[in-house]
C-alpha cells in the first residue's frame, strides 16, 4: 500500500485521575490470554509474522470493558471522554466521532517485542469483527482492495506503568520507514492513531533473565489483594506477580466519519460489501499477479487460503530500534 496513516496525537496525561483507572483494573478482575482472540495458528501466523507450529501463548492478559454495545460498570465515562474524542476528531480531520471499546491488555514478564509489529484488526461497510474472523480482516486491510469501503477508526493507546521498559513502538511513515519508540516516562500518556493501518508493536516487558512463564489458553489472571496478583489455572498457581510490575495499557476505539453524509452511508448499508465481492477483488488481483486463488469451502478461516492472502499482501516492517 502507498498511503501512510496520519501523523499520531499524544496527549500527555491520558486521564486526570489514574486513580480512576487502577480501580477499574481492580473491579473488571480476572483477565484471560490475549490469543483467545485468534481461532487457530493459521490466523496467528497471519496477524503475527511468525509461522510457528504451535501458538505461543504469552503473559498478555486482556479485559473488554467496553465492546459489542455493552459498557461496563464505571467505564463510560472513560468510553466518551471528551479530550479523546477531539484527539480522533483532528487524527481524521473529521466531524462524527462514535466511541465503541475500550480494553484493557496486562502484561508480565514478556522479555522479547512482541512479533514483528501489527496492525489492528479494521472494518469495512458491511465486514467487521463481528462476523468474520479477524485474520482475514487483517489481510483485506494490508491488501489495499477494500479501501473505499473501509470504516476508519482511532485508536488511542494509553500506558499505566512507572517501569522503563514496556515501551511503545511504531512505524508513522509506514512499514520501510524507521520506527518511533515511546518508552521509559509513559506513566499516564497516550499516543492517539491509525492503529488499523499504522504498524506498531509492544517493547520487551521484563528481564530476559527471567525467562517467561508457560501458559495455555485456559490461563488468567486475578488479583489477589492491591499489592499481589497471579497466573493461575484452575486451583494451580503458575507465577505470582507483583502489581507494579504488570504493565497496563488502555485502548480506546471510535469509528470516525468524514462528515454526516459518509456516516449516514455506513449506517444505510447501501453500498456494503460482501463475501463474493471481496473474493472476486483478491482472485482479480491474483490473477494480475500470475497465481490462482485457492479454493476453499469456508473461505475467512481456511489455512491454506489464509497462507496465500498473507504471504501475497502482509509487509510486516524491515526497520526497527535496537
Amino acid at each position: 500500500m502507498s498511503r501512510t496513516p496520519p501523523a499520531p496525537v499524544r496527549l500527555d496525561p491520558a486521564v486526570e485521575d489514574p486513580a480512576v483507572i487502577d480501580a477499574l483494573i481492580d473491579a473488571h478482575a480476572p483477565y484471560w490470554p490475549v490469543q483467545r482472540y485468534v481461532a487457530n495458528n493459521a490466523e496467528y501466523a497471519a496477524l503475527s509474522g511468525n509461522r510457528p507450529e504451535q501458538m505461543v501463548i504469552g503473559p498478555v492478559f486482556r479485559g473488554d470493558w467496553a465492546a459489542a454495545g455493552r459498557v461496563a460498570d464505571g467505564v463510560a465515562p472513560l468510553l466518551h471522554d471528551e479530550r479523546f474524542v477531539a484527539a480522533a476528531r483532528s487524527l481524521f480531520d473529521a466531524e462524527v466521532v462514535r466511541p465503541h471499546t475500550v480494553y484493557a491488555n496486562l502484561t508480565w514478564q514478556l522479555p522479547f517485542a512482541q512479533g514483528q509489529g501489527h496492525t489492528d484488526i479494521p472494518a469495512f461497510r458491511g465486514m467487521d469483527r463481528r462476523t468474520v474472523p479477524v485474520a482475514f480482516l487483517t489481510i483485506m486491510g494490508c491488501s489495499g482492495l477494500f479501501e473505499a469501503e473501509r470504516i476508519r477508526i482511532a485508536t488511542g493507546v494509553a500506558w499505566f506503568y512507572r517501569g522503563a521498559d514496556g515501551g511503545f513502538e511504531y512505524w508513522p511513515d509506514g512499514p520501510d520507514a524507521p520506527s518511533v519508540v515511546h518508552e521509559g516516562d509513559i506513566d499516564n500518556t497516550m499516543v492517539v492513531g491509525d492503529n488499523d493501518f499504522m504498524w506498531h508493536r509492544v517493547r520487551p516487558t521484563g528481564d530476559p533473565a527471567d525467562g517467561m512463564p508457560t501458559l495455555t489458553l485456559d490461563s488468567e489472571l486475578v488479583r489477589r489483594d492491591a499489592e499481589r496478583w497471579a497466573i493461575v489455572e484452575g486451583d494451580r498457581t503458575i507465577a505470582e506477580v507483583p502489581r507494579h510490575e504488570l504493565r497496563v495499557s488502555l485502548s480506546w476505539k471510535a469509528d470516525v466519519f468524514a462528515d454526516a453524509a459518509e456516516a449516514e452511508l455506513a449506517d444505510s448499508h447501501r453500498d456494503d460489501l460482501d463475501l463474493d465481492e471481496v473474493l472476486r477483488r483478491f482472485a482479480a488481483d491474483l490473477a494480475d499477479r500470475g497465481e490462482t486463488i485457492v479454493t476453499a469451502d469456508d473461505p475467512v478461516r481456511d489455512p491454506a487460503l489464509l497462507t496465500q492472502l498473507a504471504e501475497t499482501y502482509v509487509r510486516y516492517p524491515t526497520t526497527s530500534a535496537s
